[in-house]
């Protein structure tokens, strides 16, 4: 569940991605060849492929298995398979906003998979641009407590084009403008600083905050839609807190 950043729900979210690690490799493995065949095999002068590739560390994709995907897209006798980047919008119970990021080769299968998942849950999908308008781009940069200063940080990241660095019960966030993202996390990679998570993210401009009931319908919702292959991530303006989330693990 990409977007606002609480740390409850990070942990949350590596959980769940450890339970499915397989699945989580597999859209990665997606990202990064649809990445190869829309540019070219090298990272450093192709955009997209190094977002994918940040995603693809942030799921623990060991390096090999990354480097397979790209020689598999960039090399003879690749499948055909032309995928599509694809965004729909909802609104989940509670009037919490949902997007939902993914690369299908088949809209007419994906897009019915979606709506069902709303549906189920008491939710309904929105015309393009009516959920989207609430959010904004960001890359979000996740520290552990312990791994680095708030002082080191300032240093090291707003040096490197940081917007913000924000301190949370268990770690730091960095926040940057999507152009500076890469700039900030080679800068922290080169401080040897251990990151939990590296991503371009949707930020809602507004939160929900949830109950433990409807914090469940949401998180039930977000897993169904998750399980959909075609899916990269998915983005809310809930807002969990960390006893609500404690209670529901």
């Amino acid at each position: 569940m990409a977007g606002h950043s609480k740390w409850a729900n990070i942990k949350h979210r590596k959980a769940r991605q450890d339970a499915v690690k397989g699945r989580a490799w597999s859209k990665a493995s997606r990202a990064i060849m649809a990445a190869v065949k829309q540019g070219d095999p090298d990272p450093d002068t192709n955009l997209r492929l190094r977002y994918a590739i940040e995603d693809a560390k942030s799921v623990n994709m060991p390096k090999d298995t990354i480097k397979k995907a790209i020689e598999k897209a960039s090399g003879e006798g690749t499948d055909g398979a032309t995928y599509q980047d694809i965004r729909y919008e909802g609104y989940a119970a509670g009037g919490v906003a949902i997007l939902v990021d993914c690369l299908t080769e088949n809209v007419q299968r994906t897009a019915p998979i979606i709506r069902h998942a709303f549906e189920k849950h008491g939710g309904n999908m929105a015309k393009t641009g009516a959920v989207s308008f609430g959010f904004h781009t960001k890359g979000v940069i996740l520290i552990e407590e312990g791994k680095a200063t708030e002082d080191q940080l300032m240093e090291v990241a707003l040096e490197a084009g940081a917007e913000d660095i924000v301190e949370h019960d268990g770690g730091f966030e960095v926040m940057t403008d999507v152009p500076s993202f890469i700039a900030v996390k080679d800068a922290i990679d080169a401080a040897a600083i251990e990151t939990v998570s590296a991503e371009i993210t949707m930020i809602p401009d507004t939160t929900i905050t949830c109950d433990s009931v409807l914090a469940s319908k949401i998180l039930k919702l977000i897993d169904l839609i998750e399980e959909c292959d075609d899916v990269q991530k998915v983005h809310s303006n809930a807002d969990i807190p960390e006893e609500v989330m404690a209670s529901l693990e």
